[in-house]
């Protein structure tokens, strides 16, 4: 499948799931810090892969699939967290790691992909 546009890309698919549950997982903890952080993380996730596609260069959507990878790490760190302070269950812990694991393979496949080839303009 041609990739026209960000929204065609899997891992912006995924990582708009991944804000999605965010969302809806940390909507009752009154923690506001700790919420705003990790939903802000989720969204830079998805954000950078959409600002990445639409620069000039494979050179400058790498960097900006770069800075959403660690997006991701960000978002699974604060997810160990959440589980160890009891905002979440061992349950959605392992859901959201999983979404999180299979986004990192995403974008590090796309990388591989992308660091190999040309695409115009």
């Amino acid at each position: 499948m041609k990739i026209e546009r960000f929204e065609d890309i899997e891992a912006w698919k995924e990582a708009r799931i991944l804000v999605k549950e965010t969302y809806t997982y940390f909507t009752s903890i009154k923690d506001y810090g700790f919420k705003d952080q990790i939903q802000r993380a989720a969204i830079s996730v998805m954000s950078n892969i959409a600002e990445g596609f639409d620069r000039a260069s494979n050179k400058a959507f790498i960097q900006f699939l770069v800075i959403a990878r660690g997006s991701v790490s960000e978002v699974k760190s604060l997810t160990y967290a959440a589980r160890d302070i009891g905002y979440i269950d061992n349950n959605t812990f392992d859901k959201m790691s999983e979404r999180c694991f299979n986004l990192m393979n995403l974008l590090n496949g796309f990388l591989r992909y992308l660091r190999n080839s040309e695409r115009k303009a």
